[in-house]
């Protein structure tokens, strides 16, 4: 028997609706025993949660993607607010900056993600977090509020030796996905891995994102699924030189204390 995993990045909403029963129960299958669903906007976040509420393996986020933060309104935090007190919302977000793409304008982007971590500090919730060639002004941001809120994870951790420093002084948890399974992008990662602390390690797919690149045999439609990321398991043990089933227990029980996942939870 395989230890349990948690999956603590999927995009459920990503996937055809007609889809999702397969998906959860393949994950199942796959000895991943918990999902955390996130949400990317107000009326993404909205339908995370139902989906939660449909899943009993699976909980939700709520907030607003630096993408969609040209949607943020006056009412956002609001409802953001109301999702929140939902008992299977553990984290609020995903929210953070993303300059590569600048879907949103970068100062939308910034006064998006300000307002929601001012909301974090009322809420008590912890952080589900997204960076991408921004990391000065994010630390920045994350640095001031960090006193005034719980935990937070860097979801899908791709930085340098230097961000992950930064990072770790802040006393956040760090996400890895199958990046570190691509021998064109991800060799840094292996070599990264160690000096993030037990406690700070937990595993996502990003599903349907980011289907680790050395996968056999890969999916016909080439999306990556929860039920993947015992591969991502088996690379980061590797990593690690580290027996698989105790980067599991260890990955699990993270997950388990940051979402705050108990066995009396729905």
């Amino acid at each position: 028997m395989n230890e349990p995993l948690i999956d603590i990045g999927v995009n459920l909403t990503s996937f055809n609706h007609d889809k999702h029963d397969d998906i959860i129960e393949r994950a199942q299958q796959a000895s991943v025993e918990h999902l955390i669903l996130i949400g990317s906007d107000i009326g993404d976040s909205q339908t995370t949660v139902t989906l939660a509420k449909k899943y009993p393996n699976c909980f939700a986020t709520a907030g607003i993607h630096p993408h969609q933060a040209k949607t943020f309104t006056n009412s956002s935090l609001d409802l953001i607010r109301q999702l929140a007190a939902q008992p299977q919302v553990k984290a609020l977000g995903e929210m953070g900056l993303d300059f590569n793409r600048n879907y949103s304008p970068q100062p939308q982007q910034l006064s998006c993600f300000e307002a929601q971590l001012e909301l974090a500090t009322e809420l008590g919730l912890p952080l589900y977090l997204h960076q991408r060639d921004a990391h000065q002004d994010f630390y920045a941001l994350i640095k001031r509020y960090r006193s005034r809120i719980s935990n937070a994870v860097i979801h899908c951790f791709t930085g340098n030796e230097h961000e992950l420093a930064d990072y770790l002084e802040l006393d956040l948890h760090i996400g890895i996905t199958g990046w570190i399974c691509d021998e064109r992008r991800g060799l840094h990662l292996q070599n990264l891995i160690s000096k993030i602390p037990a406690n700070r390690l937990m595993l996502e797919t990003d599903a349907p994102y980011l289907l680790p690149r050395d996968l056999r045999p890969k999916p016909k439609k080439g999306k990556n699924e929860p039920c993947y990321l015992p591969h991502i398991l088996t690379r980061v043990s590797h990593c690690l030189d580290q027996d698989k089933n105790a980067v599991a227990a260890l990955t699990t029980a993270n997950a388990k204390r940051f979402f705050n996942i108990s066995e009396n939870n729905h």
